[in-house]
């Protein structure tokens, strides 16, 4: 398990983790989403213990990784810019994980650079972006630490080789003690692998959650309510994160169980009513604009 324990993390003047939260447990796949400038990668960093927070301290199976060479043994992160030696070649670096991760499967990574039809030979260098990242999350899976750190994982790679890595993290979770975090922009490539969610802003967690749990927890209406006191008063009723009224349909994000909810629109009588279940990228603007961040403030 990680246990992230009011971690703060600044740069100078600049908070970029404000008393972060969070415990990421054993054989999930943790995602991390987050408005530009969160502190996403920032956390991956401390996490990996390649960053000092100021405050607080993060633990891998109860051991804190800053400094500890035991706790760093569990780890393996990605960056989001793939980083590799100059001039090396998928069989360089492959040498080098071998010398940095005792528990490197070098035949494992000969096999999936076959499969993935990269030349272990040629210079990475000379590698387009998206081959660069298959390369370096082959090496994450293939060095064998219980927790694989990603950030920005799916970008630069298309659609089947995105599925390919989604397949790759599900098929380890099942063999082995494995434990993948994923900070991405791409909320939909989260929602369709992920069982857990993380959502920072500005610094600060606003949640770590179950995905299932969360979305039972959170849905979208559209109903038309004939009396105007009778909408009011709903709304006082509900815990409303976002509400848009176009002529007499009213559509409002709530929070609360299904049952609770359609039981209060019901007794004020609609004409019209029904609940939708929400996608991660709807969830993360209502709770973002909650806190704060709200595209009517950002367009001019």
């Amino acid at each position: 398990m990680i246990q992230i324990e009011h971690v703060t993390k600044r740069f100078g003047d600049i908070v970029a983790l404000n008393e972060v939260d969070a415990q990421i447990g054993e054989k999930c796949i943790f995602g991390l989403v987050g408005t530009n400038g969160a502190g996403k990668s920032t956390l991956l960093r401390v996490i990996a213990g390649v960053l000092k927070a100021e405050d607080g301290q993060v633990l891998i199976d109860d051991i804190p990784v800053w400094e500890n060479p035991l706790a760093k043994r569990k780890i393996c992160f990605i960056p989001d810019v793939a980083m590799f030696f100059p001039n090396a070649t998928a069989n360089v670096m492959r040498d080098y994980y071998k010398i940095a991760y005792p528990g490197f499967d070098s035949a494992r990574f000969d096999d999936l650079l076959g499969k993935f039809d990269l030349d272990p030979k040629r210079k990475l260098s000379t590698f387009s972006k998206g081959m660069k990242k298959q390369v370096s999350v082959l090496l994450g899976i293939c060095a064998n630490t219980e927790y694989l750190l990603c950030d920005e994982t799916f970008d630069g790679l298309d659609p089947v080789m995105r599925q390919t890595v989604k397949s790759l993290f599900a098929s380890e979770i099942l063999s082995r003690k494995f434990t993948p975090v994923i900070a991405s922009h791409s909320l939909r490539e989260i929602e369709d692998i992920c069982d857990f969610v993380g959502l920072l802003h500005k610094g600060g967690i606003l949640f770590a959650k179950d995905l299932d749990e969360m979305k039972l927890g959170i849905h979208k209406i559209q109903c038309v309510i004939p009396d105007a006191a009778d909408e009011e008063a709903l709304l006082k009723e509900l815990t409303v994160l976002q509400k848009e009224k176009r002529g007499s349909l009213l559509t409002i994000v709530v929070r609360g169980s299904y049952d609770e909810i359609d039981w209060k629109i019901q007794a004020r009588q609609p004409l019209f009513s029904e609940i939708l279940p929400l996608t991660l990228e709807e969830i993360f603007i209502s709770e973002t604009e909650v806190a704060g961040y709200d595209i009517k403030n950002l367009v001019f």
